[in-house]
Parts: structure tokens; C-alpha cells; sequence
């Protein structure tokens, strides 16, 4: 063999080796990938079927559109009022106990659990306004409740002020905590990706990444046996079926209610987010709700976009003084 071949022949060997080891690398990480995805798997699968044992009742099942919806009433009040979620809270019951706690010796309190959040079940039934506003009535009449304050968190004001609208005999006053306003400059048409968040559910990498998050009960009066239901029932909730399918109508469910407005003999009490950066002129948006309103108040307050985390006693104090103005 001549010095050029031998040379060619080492020059080949050397890199036969090196893409060797390359390969071998890649099959290793690959193989790696494979066992982490397997074992995250796995471990969503037992700690699903182990929750489900732990995960206590509350509240109780009300029958609608032969479905099980879970509400939650406490207190003897003569006034009523009834409770409605933010988007994606995962059980509304349990994340507005602090609340329901200082309403309830005044007010007969009702918390309302839509299809998919808390022990509602889950619906195939398309997550329009029309549809959650029609389930959430249909619970409530099943439960011979007829005049009511509606008091909702986020989305709610979405749904509220449509539902104010449908049942303008029924609702006494409409109370918003950090209520969302349909033409709010933050809500887009840009579609979600809608199956990486159930793909993420159904791998277990959803669980896993609540894990490591930050703990967000962290700081809150909540007591610890409260906190473990509810992140035990936020695994079980977070991005199921019926909640993605909402998460697809939340551009048209704003659209649909753009052309509403709050009936003005109606008494409007909004609390909002003195400090929210992320929509641009949160404060006037929710001013502009009240502007023709008979009985209307807007109360700024520090605090995240759930304020009734951390101002439940203010809201709650607020809202007997609020309603015994309106009388």
C-alpha cells in the first residue's frame, strides 16, 4: 500500500470511529429521552389515580343537561350571592373559600362550578357565552334560587354582563373582581395551541411543570388542607377537554359581548387591579362600564389579577357597604 492509500485508509478509520461515537452519543440521549418521557408518564398515571382517592367533596351535584355540575352554599343570609370563575381556575369553591368566608355571615353565598372546573363534569357542548350562561342559570333554578348579586372573577364579567342582560328580573347588583371588559386591547384572534396543551396534559410534563413552578398558594391565608385539595384538583382539571375547548371560544365569546352593556338601574361594583401592566388602560375600560350606570363604583386595590387572594375582607367589607348604599 502506497503512503497516499495508507494515509486515505487511516483518514478513513479515524472517521468511521468518530461517526461511531457520534451515533452512539445520539442513541444514548435518545434513549435517555425516552425514559425520562416514560417515567414522567408513569408518574402522572399513579399520582392521577392516587388523587383521585385523596381529592375530598364539597359542595353538591346539581343536575344539568344530564350532567353534574357542583356548587358549593354557604351561609343563611337573606341575600343571595352567587360566585363565578375566572378562566382555568381549577376548582372556584376551594380559590374563593377566603372570600366566601366573610361574605357568608351576611349572605347566603353560592359558588358555582362550570362544566370542567372543580367536581362539575366535563361537557362535549360548545363553551359559548350562550351555552355556560344558559348551565350556570339552569343550576341556580334548580336550586330555587331567583334573586341574586352576581359576583364574578376575569372572564365572568364576559359572561356576566351577558347574563345580567338574559336575566335582567333575577340579578340585584353584578360585583366584578378584576372583571374582564370585552374590548380590552389584550384579547387577539391568534388561535391557541390547542393540542400541545393536551399533549402536554396527557404526557405528564403539564404535572411536572406545575411542580417546579413557583407555588402560587405561597404567602395566602389559605390553610395548608385547602391548598393540597387544590392543587390535587388543579392536576386533574388543568387543560382537560372541556377547558381547552372554552380556551378556542374566548375571541368570539369577547367579540359576542362588544355590542353589550350593563343595564344602568343595574348596581355596577367593579374592583380592579391598580397596577395591571399588561392591558393597556385596564383602569379606564372598567370606568367607561359604569359611566351610565345609576349606582356604579369603581375601587382600585393593590394586588394581583386575583384579588381575592389577598383583599377578601376589603372586598367583602366593601360590598355590604356598596349595596347598602344602593337600597
Amino acid at each position: 500500500m502506497t503512503q497516499p492509500e495508507e494515509k486515505k485508509a487511516k483518514n478513513g478509520s479515524r472517521a468511521k470511529k468518530v461517526r461511531n461515537i457520534i451515533l452512539k452519543i445520539l442513541g444514548a440521549i435518545v434513549i435517555a429521552i425516552v425514559l425520562f418521557l416514560g417515567i414522567v408518564y408513569i408518574t402522572n398515571v399513579i399520582s392521577t389515580n392516587s388523587e383521585a382517592k385523596k381529592i375530598e367533596t364539597y359542595g353538591q351535584h346539581v343536575s344539568v343537561d344530564g350532567k353534574n355540575m357542583n356548587v358549593l352554599i354557604q351561609g343563611e343570609g337573606k341575600e343571595t350571592i352567587v360566585l363565578l370563575p375566572g378562566y382555568g381556575t381549577a376548582t372556584p369553591a376551594l380559590d374563593f373559600k377566603l372570600l366566601i368566608d366573610e361574605l357568608s355571615p351576611f349572605y347566603k353565598v353560592v359558588a358555582v362550578e362550570p362544566f370542567g372546573y372543580g367536581l362539575s363534569d366535563g361537557t362535549e357542548k360548545e363553551r359559548t357565552t350562550e351555552n355556560i350562561v344558559s348551565e350556570v342559570h339552569e343550576a341556580l333554578q334548580q336550586l330555587d334560587i331567583h334573586q341574586y348579586m352576581l359576583m364574578g372573577h376575569s372572564i365572568a364579567g364576559i359572561y356576566g354582563i351577558d347574563y345580567v342582560n338574559k336575566y335582567p328580573d333575577e340579578v340585584t347588583a353584578f360585583v366584578g373582581i378584576d372583571s374582564s371588559v370585552s374590548t380590552q386591547p389584550s384579547i387577539t384572534d391568534a388561535k391557541f395551541p390547542l393540542k400541545t396543551f393536551a399533549l402536554l396534559r396527557n404526557t405528564g410534563l403539564l404535572r411536572l411543570m406545575m411542580k417546579v413552578s413557583a407555588d402560587p398558594y405561597e404567602g395566602l391565608a389559605f390553610d395548608d388542607q385547602t391548598v393540597e385539595q387544590m392543587k390535587m384538583i388543579s392536576n386533574k382539571n388543568m387543560y382537560n377537554p372541556t377547558s381547552l375547548n372554552e380556551m378556542d371560544h374566548i375571541y368570539s365569546n369577547f367579540k359576542g359581548a362588544q355590542g353589550l352593556t350593563f343595564p344602568k338601574s343595574l348596581p355596577l361594583l367593579l374592583f380592579v387591579q391598580a397596577n395591571n401592566e399588561g392591558v393597556e388602560g385596564w383602569i379606564p375600560l372598567h370606568e367607561g362600564q359604569i359611566k351610565e350606570s345609576v349606582h356604579g363604583k369603581v375601587i382600585t386595590m393593590d394586588g394581583s389579577h386575583y384579588l381575592h387572594h389577598t383583599q377578601f375582607k376589603k372586598i367583602a367589607e366593601d360590598v355590604r357597604a356598596f349595596m347598602n348604599e344602593a337600597k
